[in-house]
């Protein structure tokens, strides 16, 4: 078993969203999967601007708060239990225009 608190993890270099990976493909069999948690304050948006996209299937689950989600023309509101999938490639956001932080543990996973 390997333990990781999420505390102790470094978050990616960006001053409003907290994105920490806390376990990369060296922590899985055959290198297939990355798992992490996000945290986006009110008003925060991923990305900054435009969509972003993965090479591997996103799945995610709302742990705190909600968030408005976008993929290809449609908008999802997500709240605390809602998981998605995002398949590899397909172009989404995300915008927290609630009044709390929101939360979401998600994993990417290759094909």
């Amino acid at each position: 078993m390997i333990v990781i608190s999420a505390d102790s993890v470094k978050a990616d270099d960006r001053p409003d969203v907290s994105l920490k990976t806390l376990f990369s493909e060296e922590h899985v069999e055959g290198g297939k999967a990355k798992f992490g948690v996000v945290s986006v304050p009110p008003k925060a948006r991923i990305p900054l601007s435009g969509t972003g996209a993965h090479d591997e299937d996103e799945y995610s689950i709302v742990v705190k708060g909600s968030i408005l989600a976008g993929i290809t023309g449609q908008e999802y509101r997500l709240t605390v239990g809602d998981a998605s999938l995002i398949p590899a490639g397909e172009a989404h956001w995300a915008y927290n225009d609630g009044e709390e932080e929101c939360q979401i543990v998600w994993v990417l996973v290759k094909r």
